[in-house]
């Protein structure tokens, strides 16, 4: 169970009670979102000591379910360059990684800012592009995005964030940065991201 002052906090985007790297802290912020969208509504109700309790509450549909189904038009750019990819969440990276190779990219991940550095270290001209993730232990996206560029100026750095109050894109600039992007990552978003870095490069 808990508190009131963490009920409160628990449907925030990236809130989260465990430590950097130990999880992401979006999945009640998604669940939420889900239930909103389909003009539903969720409540929790917590004590400590005794338990948590989840009620969600949809609208009951009338039309027949085949009658909803909704065709996207938007056409999502993809590439065949070579991305380097960073994130210490092994969930995240695997999704990401997944989305990327969908959309044509050539891939190299990496769960440790460390060992994407050292990659990239050992050829420099492999790559396109790094995306790599803000906040990673041992070495986070900002110092490792300004490692990288000692190493090789010109290369294209995309920074994935969900703390916006801490880069801006003067920062973002000053460390060598092209981009950023807000968590969580949408495929669409991502894939217009890569291109207007890349293209722009």
């Amino acid at each position: 169970g808990m508190d009131k002052s963490l009920t409160d906090k628990i449907f925030d985007p990236f809130f989260t009670t465990k430590a950097i790297g130990k999880g992401t802290g979006m999945g009640l912020s998604v669940v939420h979102g889900i239930v909103i969208s389909m003009n539903g509504a969720i409540q929790v109700y917590s004590e400590p000591g005794k338990g948590t309790q989840f009620h969600v509450y949809f609208p009951i549909e009338k039309k027949p379910f085949e009658e909803q189904v909704t065709h996207s038009k938007i056409e999502i750019q993809g590439g065949t360059e070579q991305i380097l990819l960073v994130d210490d969440e092994e969930a995240i990276l695997s999704m990401e990684k997944q989305m990327l190779e969908r959309l044509g990219y050539q891939v190299t991940s990496r769960t440790s800012s460390l060992e994407a550095l050292e990659a990239f270290r050992k050829n420099p001209n492999k790559f396109d592009m790094v995306i790599t993730d803000m906040a990673m232990p041992n070495m986070s996206g900002e110092k490792l995005s300004v490692e990288l560029t000692k190493i090789r100026l010109d290369i294209p750095i995309l920074l994935c964030t969900g703390f916006s109050e801490t880069m801006s894109e003067e920062k973002a600039a000053s460390l060598g940065i092209k981009d950023f992007l807000l968590k969580p990552i949408v495929i669409k978003d991502l894939a217009q991201k890569i291109r207007e870095v890349l293209d722009e490069n």
